[in-house]
């Protein structure tokens, strides 16, 4: 059986996971009611306008996203509908598919960043001295990890 959480460590935890489901659900809101993009269209977005020629296999992009196999196919394929992305083989051996973004995803993430990127100051960058930037970005450098 588990050891029982000390005092300290219940707070710990409980302010993390209160404090971040807050925030993601402001950063949710925001972004959807800006741009109608959800949170999760929002980093795939960002994580192919970064790839090499926007595209990534299906399998990288999942893991980069922390998403399962299932969660990924589920999110592309939203987007697909949508325009935002396109689904291809892969070049170098055909079994594999790949998330491409279209110029329509990457007009989309244009348009969204500034105003999520004010959401991401007020609620959060702008509330944090550098040091404690910088640990935060140690401690859960640390946790992604595990």
């Amino acid at each position: 059986m588990a050891e029982p959480l000390s005092d300290a460590e219940a707070i710990a935890w409980r302010t993390f996971i209160e404090s971040s489901w807050a925030l993601h659900t402001h950063l949710e809101d925001e972004l959807r009611a800006d741009t109608g993009l959800s949170m999760n269209d929002y980093h795939v977005l960002v994580v192919l306008s970064e790839a090499p020629e926007h595209r990534l296999r299906m399998g990288e992009l999942a893991g980069r996203l922390v998403f399962s196999p299932s969660r990924i196919t589920y999110q592309i394929s939203s987007m697909v509908k949508r325009g935002l992305v396109r689904k291809q083989p892969c070049p170098e051996d055909g079994r594999g598919q790949e998330a491409v973004l279209t110029d329509e995803g990457l007009a989309a993430l244009e348009a969204a960043a500034p105003m999520h990127l004010v959401t991401v100051r007020d609620s959060f960058i702008n509330r944090l001295d550098p040091d404690e930037l910088e640990v935060i970005t140690r401690v859960f450098s640390k946790v992604r990890k595990s």
